[in-house]
Formats: C-alpha cells, structure tokens, sequence
C-alpha cells in the first residue's frame, strides 16, 4: 500500500468505501451458498486410535531433522502463547515446539512402525484431513526447484524478464474491516481515484506495463520454462561466469490462477492420462506459435525477488526436499507434524517413469500456494535434479492426510 503520510485523507475513504463494498458484494453471494462452507473447524476430524493408520517412513526419517529444526526455529519466533488450530481444537505454539522436540527425540533411534505407532498411540492426537466432498481422499500433486540459464542484462539471447515486486502493488487485508475475513485479501493498484484489479499477464508480457514500474530480477531465454517458474514459486537462475542465485515468490498480481493443463486437455492437445509438466513444455515447444495464447490463459503473474539461500516456503525457512508440504494456509496449520500416504514414481534404466508405487512418509505442512485450495488438495516439494522434476511433473494421485500433534497437558 502507498506511505500514510502520501495517501490524501480523501484517496484513504476511497480505498475503505471500496474494501466495503467488496465486503458486502462477498456478503451477498455467500447467501446463495446451500452448501456448508469448508472451515478451519471442519477441514479435519479427529481420529480414534484404532483408526490410526501405519506409521512407516519410505526415507527411514531421513530429512525428517532439518524440516523439524526449521519449524521449531519459526516457532520460537512467534509469541509462545500464540494458537494454532487443528479442527475445533488449539495449540500454542510452545506446545507445537515441544511436540516437535519429543518427535525428534523418537525418531532419533529410528524405530520401527510398530513401536512408533505404539507411541502414538499414548502421547498424540491424530488427525485425517476431510478430503474432498468429505470423502478423505486427497489429492497430491507436486512442486520441485527449477534451474533455468540466465543473465543478469537483457540480450538476444535472454530477453523474457523476471519482474520484482511493482511499486503500485498494493493489497488489502479484508481482515482489518472484519475479523469474519480473516486471511482474506485482494491485491490491486491504486489510479488516483479507486483501487482497480491490478494488471494480468498479457498486458504485463505483450504490452510491457511493467517497466519503468517493476525492476528486473534476471532474464532468461525460455518463456515457457518462465512460466514453469511462475509456477513452482522458487528457483535457480544460472549465470554464464557459474554462479547462481536463488530467485523466489515475492507476491503475484492477485488475478486467480488458471490452469493452462485443464486448457490443453479441454481443448484435445494432451489426453488427460498423460498430462504433466513435462507434456506441457514438450507440446509448446511443439507449437510455438500457440505459447503466448496459452500462457496467457492464466492471467496470474508472479513476483520476485533474490534470496541468499532457498527455495523459501511461506514461513520465510529453508524447504526440505521429499518432507516440506504446502497446504491450504486457510485451513490447516503451518507449521504441523504431517503424515502422508499416497504413490511415489519408479523410474527406469533410461530415467523414465516405468511404474507407480505407494508410499507412507512423515512430512511438515511449511508452504501453501495459489492453486492449493480447500482439504483436498496438497502439494510435496520434491527438491532439484532429474528425479524431482519427474515426481513433481507428474504426481497428481489421491491419497491421505494426517495431521500429528502432542496430547495436551493434563
């Protein structure tokens, strides 16, 4: 938002009546819901434990240290009296830090299923995510680090910009006029005389409204590979003289995401069964003359900025590979002990996908992103490398949720 001391008292009750406006246009529409909207007290139910499932680790917990010391280094910034809720029930956050550190300490011996389970089973309280249409059923999808060749400066070679954070941006917590919008905002520019929808993609990348108001992070040569990175949130440009820098999410133009996948599939350019990153990339360097339509179908856009270490999550720490998972920020907590059950790829000689398997691992809710909405949709953060950006491709199987968490003190 524009400096109180350069907003005229006028442009502010601009900005209030319009916020109000919004507030009542949302208002209105939620009267025509029939349907139970999906809360914080109903995303998740609370497990008896002879519903537990079996607690085994694919990665015999490997990782599993970095992503707890990461989480508990988050937790041990904010208030200690601070709550986070896990279905109608609250945990403060030096309670999280001490259901952290007691997991810790069990899995230092790396125990096994039965004996983990068993611990569980006396110390925790254990939730299952609802799922979609309160079935259980999630649906995993996947997010890795892209590496992509850049530049510092424009050139022939490297002329598609990543943009940094706009001036004019600005965004509105709805939760300042009612606490019934909490985590509700919309994001916007300001023209003098309201606040309008800020500008979406194509009038960013083919009318360049950018420049002169949004410096640039780096340029790459490929806008599909750009657009990928728009994706995933995070990466790493790699400079001629080999170095490299960490580039990540520093907002977005508050357009909502759409995906260009459904598009392809909508339309008979990819059948269903084989979509993936990997098909969208290969089917627009395919058809090169169809890439700026295409993109332009999602009119989301997303900022950067550099970071000294990354990817980043939403908590502002390091993302752990195979054990970091971004959730609906809306519903569930962040950060939380996580189990998961769902497929994994089994690549062949050739480094190809040649089969599916199940797996069971220990995660921590650290990240969330736009297109992950509602109880029945998570995304795992693979890593870099070829094996990453394959699981990460592809993965789109359903699966379970559970969230762990220690009992309360008598």
């Amino acid at each position: 938002m524009l400096p109180a001391e350069r907003t005229p008292s006028s442009h502010k009750t601009c900005i209030l009546l319009i916020a109000l406006f919004f507030l009542q246009l949302v208002a209105g529409c939620a009267l025509l819901k029939k349907e139970a909207p999906v809360t914080r007290e109903n995303a998740m139910k609370r497990l008896k434990s002879s519903a537990f499932p079996a607690f085994m680790d694919d990665l015999d917990y490997q990782g599993m240290t970095d992503v707890i010391l990461l989480s508990i280094s988050y937790l041990e910034k904010v208030p200690p009296d601070r709550e986070f809720q896990f279905g109608t029930d609250m945990y403060r956050a030096d309670h999280l830090i001490r259901s952290f550190k007691l997991f810790q300490e069990v899995i230092e011996n790396k125990p096994s299923a039965e004996i983990l389970k068993k611990f569980i089973k006396k110390n925790c309280v254990v939730y299952q995510s609802v799922g979609s249409d309160d079935s259980g059923d999630v649906l995993f999808t996947g997010y890795y680090e892209p590496s992509l060749q850049g530049s510092l400066s424009q050139s022939d070679e490297f002329k598609y910009p990543l943009y940094a954070r706009p001036d004019d941006l600005l965004t509105i917590d709805l939760s300042l006029f009612s606490t019934k919008y909490k985590g509700e905002k919309i994001t916007g520019r300001y023209t003098g005389q309201t606040v309008i929808p800020y500008y979406d993609r194509n009038e960013i990348d083919r009318q360049h409204l950018l420049e002169g108001n949004a410096s640039h992070v780096a340029w790459v040569k490929d806008p599909v590979d750009l657009f990928i990175l728009h994706i995933q949130g995070s990466g790493k440009i790699l400079l001629a003289d080999g170095r490299s820098i960490n580039v990540h999410y520093h907002g977005t133009n508050g357009r909502p995401y759409k995906a260009i996948g459904k598009l392809l599939i909508d339309t008979g350019k990819i059948e269903k069964s084989q979509m993936s990153v990997q098909k969208i990339r290969a089917y627009l360097h395919q058809h090169p003359e169809e890439v700026e339509a295409v993109l332009n179908y999602n009119p989301s856009y997303v900022f950067f900025k550099i970071e000294e270490d990354g990817p980043i999550g939403s908590l502002n720490v390091k993302l752990t590979p195979a054990r970091s998972l971004a959730v609906d920020y809306r519903l569930f907590p962040l950060p939380a002990l996580v189990f998961i059950e769902t497929q994994k790829p089994v690549l062949n000689d050739n480094g190809e996908i040649h089969s599916w398997t199940d797996f069971t691992r220990f995660v921590v809710s650290q990240d969330t992103g736009g297109a992950i909405r509602g109880p029945g949709h998570v995304d795992l953060f693979w890593g870099n490398g070829p094996y990453a950006e394959l699981a990460a491709g592809h993965l789109q199987h359903s699966g379970s949720l559970y969230f762990i968490v220690l009992k309360p003190d008598e």
